[in-house]
């Protein structure tokens, strides 16, 4: 069984640890000269980086490469899908998804601290510290698993539709078909294939890739306050007919870019819902869609979050199965819009 890794992790990425970016610069130089103070206190030759280009790991002044980033959490994520999630994970409910037919298999698993803390977060290709507060709460993680006839049908979609409502604008799309999210602000987006050898667009079985970083923004019951939570958002195609999406939480608090962790949002927004004091919560998730069979497309999604504030994660546990069995419903019911639409716009042309 695969082991765990230290990236798709329910522990923000610093933007140090993110791939090069013009907006990131000031941690460019934040990062390099911690990398100088290291390399010369341990004897190295001064003014050099103790990682260089040609090690293909890291990038400008020691930036995670782009590409080996990207594979790096794709791996991780779907080797969380297709290895942890069924032989480690344990299924504790069915429920239905108006207006989806089929039923939605729901998933649970409870990763220790001290599993977490076996982790290989400073071997690893990106390097990093494991907060003492998930060495002391580990981390929970919900699933489901739903299956679909490969037919543009009511209370269906084929694989097609599942690819452009799940990977393709994959944020912007989540705030169209969930009530509850407000915005989906793009904070910062990366060209992949920038730099790639032999104008090569793919990264091993990967193509079609994207990442970006979002601010999604959810409104919770009142007396509560709304969430945001800044995520980096990776997808690609695994094949034809297969996709993968892999969210991780980052920090981005001090960037200039951001609009709700900074707060910029308070005074620059252009409605009162969205000028709300955001709440910064955090999340992770994989997601997986592929054509099992000529008949039969296969969704998997693995999530596990902390909305943070004054909401008890004892009661962030017994309301995550609910809205993550309602999410297939959700997109189901959207794709069957978008579909009717379609037709009514074709229809008057």
């Amino acid at each position: 069984m695969a082991s765990l890794g230290n990236l798709v992790r329910l522990v923000p990425l610093e933007p140090e640890q993110l791939p090069y970016h013009p907006s990131l610069e000031k941690f460019i130089n934040r990062a390099h000269q911690a990398s100088q103070s290291r390399n010369i206190s341990g004897g190295g030759e001064s003014g050099k980086s103790s990682s260089t280009h040609t090690d293909h790991t890291t990038d400008r002044n020691d930036r995670p490469n782009i590409r080996n980033f990207v594979k790096e959490v794709l791996d991780e994520a779907l080797a969380f899908i297709e290895d942890a999630l069924p032989n480690t994970f344990q299924q504790f409910s069915e429920k239905s998804s108006s207006p989806a037919h089929g039923k939605v298999q729901l998933f649970r698993r409870e990763i220790s601290g001290d599993t977490l803390s076996s982790v290989p977060w400073t071997d690893s290709k990106v390097s990093r510290q494991v907060p003492e507060e998930i060495r002391k709460t580990g981390e929970t993680w919900f699933a489901r698993k739903s299956c679909h006839s490969n037919k543009q049908n009511e209370g269906t979609a084929d694989f097609g539709e599942f690819d452009r409502s799940l990977r393709v604008h994959h944020s912007q799309n989540e705030e169209r078909y969930t009530p509850d999210v407000f915005d989906a602000f793009n904070v910062l987006e990366w060209t992949v294939d920038e730099g790639a050898p032999n104008g090569e667009e793919s990264i091993g079985r990967y193509s079609d890739i994207t990442m970006s970083v979002y601010e999604m923004c959810h409104k919770l019951p009142l007396p509560l306050s709304p969430r945001v939570f800044p995520v980096l958002v990776i997808t690609a195609k695994t094949g034809q007919d297969e996709l993968v999406v892999a969210q991780i939480p980052v920090n981005i608090q001090s960037l200039q870019a951001a609009f709700y962790s900074n707060r910029r949002n308070e005074h620059q927004a252009d409605t009162s819902l969205k000028r709300k004091r955001m709440v910064i919560g955090i999340y992770t998730s994989i997601e997986r869609c592929i054509l099992q069979t000529e008949t039969e497309v296969v969704w998997s999604m693995a999530t596990a979050s902390d909305a943070k504030g004054s909401l008890p994660m004892w009661t962030q546990k017994m309301g995550v199965p609910g809205a993550v069995a309602k999410d297939v419903g959700l997109v189901v019911g959207w794709i069957m819009k978008q579909r009717t639409l379609k037709a009514t716009s074709s229809s008057e042309q």
